[in-house]
């Protein structure tokens, strides 16, 4: 049975309002410390570097979309870059980029939602909080909050990192939430380059363990007339050296999503 809120587009905004509204207050009166502070000024240590590229075909949509996506990762990139995570504190994305509005200098870039890839204002911004949701998992930093996008909309083309490693955002109650558990300051360093976006991860103290991030158990399923892809993300995090002892296996998240495409190659049947 689909939600009240689905029923009409009124009913959709209103739900949606409110939802904002309960984050802001949430915000208002949550006793969590939100990093707030950006310098220019380096730290010393680098966690991980990562790059993605900006214009990609993706299907048979609007290439104009992907141009349109790197000004608005501008704008994001220019209210996070420099941003130190203290101690104790949390990083919240929707609280440092804001709302993404045409007053604000945003445009029209590709996003996903209601089942589909479609335009809308601020839309790509979603590449960034896919960027540093990775760096973070390469990290202390705890993701306390992050949402993965509930279907499949393109084939792979070019794909780098496993599939369902990024994170969602809609301002402002789908979020990317990370907290600094440790006594070390982390910074992240962000840059929209000729043709990569690009991330560093930095901290004031050499890092003591290795990360290695990979995924299990890939594989689409036809299921009930539609189809579905599936696998897990796991994470190792070991110590420093050639050898590396295992200190930690632990798996970050399990993904089933809807695919809107036609799929090639092996597909399992479930009755």
């Amino acid at each position: 049975m689909k939600p009240l809120s689905l029923y009409h587009p009124v009913l959709y905004w209103l739900r949606v309002w409110q939802k904002r509204l309960f984050r802001h207050i949430a915000w208002h009166c949550s006793s969590r410390r939100y990093a707030q502070r950006r310098t220019a000024e380096r730290l010393p240590f680098r966690y991980l570097k990562h790059t993605s590229k900006l214009i990609r075909k993706l299907g048979d949509s609007d290439l104009a979309l992907q141009h349109n996506k790197v000004i608005n990762l501008k704008l994001a990139v220019a209210s996070i870059d420099g941003t130190v995570i203290a101690p104790g504190e949390h990083f919240s994305f929707c609280r440092l980029v804001g709302r993404p509005t045409r007053r604000r200098g945003y445009v029209e870039g590709m996003e996903l939602s209601f089942g589909e890839a479609r335009q809308g204002v601020g839309g790509g911004i979603c590449q960034l909080s896919n960027l540093i949701h990775w760096m973070a998992i390469h990290s202390p930093l705890v993701v306390t909050e992050r949402a993965n996008h509930s279907f499949d909309p393109f084939p792979d083309d070019g794909r780098i990192l496993p599939f369902g490693s990024g994170a969602a955002i809609f301002y402002n109650y789908i979020d990317l939430v990370l907290h600094n558990p440790t006594d070390q300051h982390f910074q992240l360093k962000l840059n929209v380059g000729e043709q990569q976006l690009e991330g560093e991860l930095l901290c004031d103290r050499e890092r003591a363990y290795r990360y290695h991030v990979f995924e299990r158990g890939h594989r689409f399923v036809r299921e009930g007339g539609r189809v579905f892809r599936e696998n897990e993300i796991w994470r190792e995090v070991r110590e420093k050296g050639q050898v590396g002892a295992l200190v930690e296996r632990e798996r970050l998240y399990r993904n089933r999503v809807v695919v809107k495409y036609s799929v090639e190659g092996e597909v399992f049947e479930v009755s």
